[in-house]
């Protein structure tokens, strides 16, 4: 056997950690498991989890397709019995290759590849190949992990008929927070680039973003944005604007809340007697403009009312209904 040619050879089950006898459950399950364990989102700057992270695809492409499995079964019977021929013969009817697809023919004559990768190319096709510049992989499909971040969908096809230049459009989904101060952003494209985007603060649902050469054969790929919904925050111009929960003693007597805000927490004086309802202004904490001057943020004062309260607090709320001289029905009868 020379093993010198069969130094390429991957055993994807090992890879994979699973049996040869294997359901395609168990293989989705430890894919999974380990695409998340070496994604590069989760491991930035790691050219080994990286690596890891290919591999781990390739294996799972490989294993999770049918006829994809049974011919490595039977290539990989073939190199552990005789190993690779020395010379590539003429290749025999592995079934019409035509812009990568097969014919689905699973009969395999490992004896025509003198090597792994030559198997690997024909199994899979052009979607597995790595990039010669930067080694990456081609085929992100099986690539459930994407930043959490943000997520790019296309909305314009990215393979044209013709590999004209071209512009393409994605949809670019951020979380309001990070639309709010805008920075360096690393987004995973569909095609399997790892792009470093650079945004500006005080984005808004519908802005576009130009990336330069980014599309097809030198065209530009253009990022149009939408911001995620805030459980806190509504935007309404350059203004923000969100409810404060107070109790019904602070209400009453009034002084200091504190108050959310995109810049942190900070405090903020109510007058007495405030109403439920009852809107405020935080100058200057709202959201950037295109001049660079900031809008504000409204604050809506809610009274709540606690649901359980202590024996001790029951008895004090007992005694102020008895002294209490505020008569909020006296125009009702």
């Amino acid at each position: 056997m020379n093993m010198q040619n069969l130094q390429n050879f991957r055993d994807y089950y090992e890879i994979l950690g699973v049996t040869k006898d294997a359901t395609n459950e168990d293989i989705k399950k430890n894919y999974r498991r380990l695409a998340r364990q070496y994604h590069p989102d989760l491991n930035p700057g790691n050219k080994d989890a990286e690596e890891k992270f290919k591999i781990i695809g390739e294996a799972y492409e490989m294993l999770s397709d049918a006829t994809k499995r049974a011919q490595y079964d039977q290539f990989s019977r073939y190199w552990k019995q005789k190993g690779f021929p020395k010379q590539t013969p003429k290749s025999k009817a592995w079934g019409d290759s035509r812009n990568g697809e097969r014919n689905g023919n699973e009969n395999v004559d490992p004896s025509q590849f003198t090597n792994f990768e030559d198997f690997l190319n024909q199994v899979i096709g052009v979607g597995s190949r790595r990039d010669s510049k930067n080694g990456a992989s081609t085929n992100t499909t099986t690539d459930p992990f994407r930043s959490p971040k943000s997520r790019v969908e296309y909305t314009v096809p990215k393979n044209p008929a013709r590999p004209a230049r071209r512009d393409i459009e994605a949809r670019l989904t951020l979380p309001f927070e990070k639309a709010y101060s805008g920075g360096n952003e690393r987004i995973r494209l569909e095609d399997g680039r790892s792009l470093e985007v650079t945004m500006p603060p005080g984005m808004v649902t519908g802005q576009t973003i130009r990336l330069r050469n980014q599309g097809i054969s030198g065209g530009d790929l253009y990022l149009k944005i939408t911001v995620e919904p805030h459980p806190l925050f509504k935007l309404e111009g350059t203004n923000i604007f969100c409810q404060v929960p107070v109790t019904p003693s602070e209400a009453v007597l009034g002084g200091q809340v504190e108050a959310p805000t995109l810049d942190g927490p900070v405090k903020m004086t109510i007058p007495p007697g405030v109403r439920s309802g009852q809107r405020f202004r935080l100058a200057n904490k709202g959201y950037p403009s295109d001049n660079g001057k900031r809008g504000d943020q409204l604050v809506e004062i809610q009274i709540l009312t606690p649901k359980t309260i202590s024996q001790e607090e029951r008895e004090l709320y007992e005694k102020l209904r008895q002294i209490e001289t505020f008569k909020p029905r006296a125009d009702l009868i």
